[in-house]
């Protein structure tokens, strides 16, 4: 066995092996910088050399029910961040159009919160029309709907619907307890029944094991998730995972390469704590680990890299940003 051996197999379109597999998740440390080489070739493959940006915005802040670990909106957190309901829909536009100028091609409509109230629903409604009257593609994070409101949505322009499944079934209770891992997995399914782009990755750190990483990976395969966003736990205060050290930035790209092994069609891009673990200078070596997207700004309660060093180490990596037509 060996990496090119496994390369070959995905650029193609053949499947690994149990034994491809662990033979990836073994690779020593030293070995890191061959796999995500050829994770890049595989992402070149299939994306060529552009890369998408997205941002976000906090939309509906703290007050939670649901008690995940890392949140440090979560009612049951000590955590000190921002608490505030759904912004009016001006608001989230402005913030779309601020993003858009910084280059983002696509807007989420971040909410905290599991279930959607019908004054909340018709925000969202109202903040999706808007961010598409920019030229962006919507994407929503509003925690669990149905496939009729998800309807309804992409009706009113919504482009994507965001709602991470975090980490494998095996593990999710050692992180949230108020509601059970299918739930995740039938929101996950109402989006794509629903006919939109869903994007739904995982949160890496929280003290899975590689089989875990693996379990995830290879359910958003099985499930036909379009888009996969890696974040990293960046531990915060208050919260029960606060002592939780970062992930060395080898086990951190271990974990994007081998994510575009095992998900060679999903736009798998870098969002949260990427800063707290690779630091702010090593972002051309990041962008060449396999991934084709990238989050810009800030994120839901932790503040983001500055988006011109961004753009210039997608520039250094021999990427190009994805840009939009639309002019308003």
């Amino acid at each position: 066995m060996s990496l090119n051996t496994a390369y070959r197999k995905v650029l193609d379109g053949r499947s690994l092996s149990d034994a491809d597999i662990r033979f990836l998740v073994e690779l020593p440390d030293e070995r890191v910088p061959e796999l995500t080489r050829l994770a890049h070739t595989l992402r070149l493959a299939r994306f060529g050399d552009r890369v998408e940006l997205c941002a976000i915005v906090n939309a509906k802040s703290g007050g939670c029910t649901e008690d995940c670990a890392f949140c440090a909106q979560s009612v049951r957190s000590r955590a000190d961040s921002p608490r505030h309901g759904l912004l009016p829909a001006g608001e989230i536009e402005a913030a779309a159009r601020a993003a858009r100028a910084h280059g983002a091609t696509r807007f989420g409509i971040v909410a905290s919160g599991k279930d959607v109230g019908a004054k909340d629903f018709e925000g969202f409604v109202a903040a999706v029309e808007g961010v598409a009257g920019l030229g962006l593609a919507p994407d929503l994070s509003p925690g669990i709907l149905d496939q009729a409101q998800l309807k309804l949505l992409k009706n009113a322009g919504l482009q994507g619907y965001h709602h991470n499944l975090e980490t494998s079934a095996s593990f999710f209770p050692s992180i949230c307890t108020t509601h059970g891992y299918d739930e995740d997995v039938r929101a996950v399914r109402a989006g794509l029944e629903a006919g939109l782009r869903v994007c739904s990755g995982g949160l890496f750190g929280l003290g899975e094991g590689w089989d875990d990483r693996v379990e995830l990976a290879r359910l958003l395969a099985s499930l036909g998730v379009d888009s996969v966003p890696i974040n990293f736990l960046q531990p915060i205060p208050g919260t029960p995972l606060a002592g939780r050290e970062v992930l060395a930035p080898a086990e951190a790209l271990k974990v994007i390469g081998l994510y575009r092994f095992l998900l060679p069609d999903a736009a798998i891009r870098l969002c949260g704590g990427r800063l707290s673990v690779f630091g702010p200078d090593a972002g051309r070596d990041v962008l060449g680990s396999g991934a084709s997207g990238l989050m810009i700004g800030d994120y839901l309660t932790v503040r983001g890299g500055d988006v011109d060093r961004d753009l210039a180490d997608i520039r250094a990596a021999g990427l190009r940003p994805e840009t939009i037509t639309m002019d308003n």
